[in-house]
This record gives structure tokens, C-alpha cells and sequence, in this order.
């Protein structure tokens, strides 16, 4: 008997439930693939889902960027090259260093005169005094002081290492780069740009390689962000045992950054990539959500 007449003399409820199992995840994949064809992909879920696989796409540029360059005409002619296109549920992860450049945050060392504070600091430990003086004209506060690392308050609430002031990876020493004036404005504008080329709404975020209290090595920080929620707030929901959630609020803008930091390092010429398949919580979230504030901060 063939397989098509046993299939037909099947009672009805067996082929329903047939149908059922093995339609289901044609239906599924059918539904996927149209979603990802007309742009309509969701891209925001309820807190706590995340799909299995995630892909980290580097973009890497040849160029220096200069003063008054397009970022994002740069990183999609990159893309472009490379054969990628930005889809819908794409995050753009930027290195600072390089929104600093075309924003013009560039500082002649030439033209600092240290403090005779910062001269016999910096001599004490056989740093650069005008870095130690631009540290300080950069900062609000502060924080420590000691062993030859100056940690500041930045002008923006980053506690980090000589006001986030890097002089790597800008033309050998003579310059000075300082973090955006405005990372979330720089994330936004560079967001806006990308739609106005693209046609899509993705997030963007800024970050920049901050050291961590009680831990060696740097870590990627979130320092700017336009497009997404910066925070997953679990609290009340239940683990898979049914304990109800009390302090779960999870960081996930300093998470992608971190996971970006893998293909973007210092020695890689690789300022920004694409994360795909992480489906994030849409609005207008702002890098300050992710600031302690002093008065809850038990460590200053």
C-alpha cells in the first residue's frame, strides 16, 4: 500500500495531529523568513528572553578618521565592502576613540602647561605631566590618588582612570583624545544618520575600556547609548526553582559592550561591530541609568 493511500485511510484525528507535529516548525520558519524579508522582525521581547545565538560582526577601518568625517557613512562603506547589510534587531556597538575624532576631541599636548602639581606627580612615577593636567581640567573630582593612577570623576559621572584622556591609537603622542562631550547626543546623532542611509532604527551604543575595582585587566563600558534601554529589570519574576527575583538588574548595554570588546581591541583597527540576535527592550534609554549615584555608592 502506498504512503499516500495508508495516509488517506488514517482516521482524521491521527492526520490532524500529524499535520500538527510536523507542520509546526515549517510554519514557524515561514514565518521568520517573511518577517526578515518585509523589515517587520520584532525586536523587543519581555525581559529575560534571549535567543540561543548570538553573532558578533566586526568593522574593521583602514582610514584614521579625521575631524568632520561621517561615522556612519564610514562603518556602512566597510560594511558595504565586506558584503553585510544591517538588518532589523542589529545593535551597533562603537569604540569612542573614534566619535571623538570626528567630533574634533583632539588636544595638541604642546599647548599644556602642567601645574607644578601635575609635574611633580607625573615625575614621581615617570608619566606625562600634561596628560596628568588635562586629567585634572577634565574632571569634576577626585576620586583617588595614589600609587601613580589618578582616578576622576569625569565631567559626565564615569569614574575612571585620568578622565578617560587616552593618547594610544591617535598619531604617535602628540595628541590628546577626550571622551565626547555628550556620548548619548554623539549615539543619537550617529543613530540618526544611519536611518537617514538605511532606512533602519537600530541602537547604538559608545563605549570605552574602563579598569574595574578589585579586578586586573580592562573592561568595556557602555558610556553612551541612543535606541534601547541600557537596564533588564528581573525583579518579581521567578527563577525556574519559583524564587521571586529581588536585586536582578542586569547591565545588558555594559554586557554587549564587553561582548564587542572580544573583535574591538586596541591592536585590531576594529572600532565598531554589529551584534545580531539579541533582542533588546526599545526607548529612549540614557547612559545616566547606568551611574550609581554617590549617596548609594558604599565605595567613595
Amino acid at each position: 500500500m502506498s504512503k499516500s493511500a495508508a495516509n488517506q485511510r488514517a482516521p482524521a484525528a491521527k492526520r490532524r495531529d500529524r499535520k500538527a507535529r510536523h507542520g509546526s516548525a515549517g510554519s514557524r520558519e515561514q514565518i521568520d523568513n517573511k518577517s526578515r524579508r518585509d523589515g517587520t522582525r520584532p525586536v523587543t521581547q519581555k525581559p529575560g528572553k534571549v535567543r540561543a545565538e548570538l553573532r558578533i560582526i566586526p568593522i574593521p577601518l583602514s582610514d584614521d578618521i579625521l575631524p568632520g568625517d561621517s561615522i556612519a557613512d564610514k562603518l556602512l562603506a566597510c560594511l558595504r565592502g565586506r558584503r553585510v547589510r544591517l538588518q532589523p534587531g542589529d545593535i551597533l556597538i562603537v569604540k569612542h576613540k573614534i566619535i571623538s575624532k570626528a567630533e574634533g576631541r583632539l588636544v595638541k599636548l604642546a599647548t599644556i602647561v602642567p601645574s607644578a602639581e601635575s609635574v611633580a606627580w607625573a615625575n614621581q612615577y615617570a608619566l606625562d605631566p600634561r596628560v596628568i593636567e588635562l586629567a585634572l581640567r577634565e574632571s569634576r573630582s577626585v576620586i583617588r590618588r595614589r600609587n601613580g593612577v589618578l582616578i576622576t570623576e569625569t565631567q559626565h559621572g564615569f569614574l575612571c582612570a585620568n578622565s578617560g584622556i587616552d593618547v594610544s591609537n591617535v598619531d604617535g603622542g602628540r595628541h590628546a583624545v577626550l571622551l565626547p562631550e555628550n556620548p548619548d547626543r554623539s549615539a543619537t546623532n550617529l543613530r540618526r544618520d544611519l536611518k537617514k542611509l538605511t532606512g533602519l532604527s537600530i541602537p547604538v551604543i559608545i563605549t570605552d575600556s574602563f579598569g574595574r575595582p578589585w579586578r586586573e585587566g580592562l573592561a568595556e563600558f557602555a558610556i553612551g547609548i541612543a535606541g534601547m534601554k541600557p537596564l533588564r529589570d528581573d525583579r518579581g519574576r521567578r527563577d525556574p526553582h519559583g524564587y521571586k527575583l529581588k536585586a536582578s538588574v542586569e547591565a545588558v548595554a555594559d554586557e554587549l559592550a564587553c561582548a564587542a570588546g572580544l573583535v574591538c581591541g586596541k591592536l585590531e583597527r576594529t572600532p565598531a561591530c554589529v551584534i545580531r540576535g539579541f533582542r533588546y527592550e526599545a526607548g529612549a534609554g540614557r547612559v545616566r541609568e547606568l551611574l550609581r549615584p554617590a549617596a548609594s555608592d558604599l565605595f567613595r
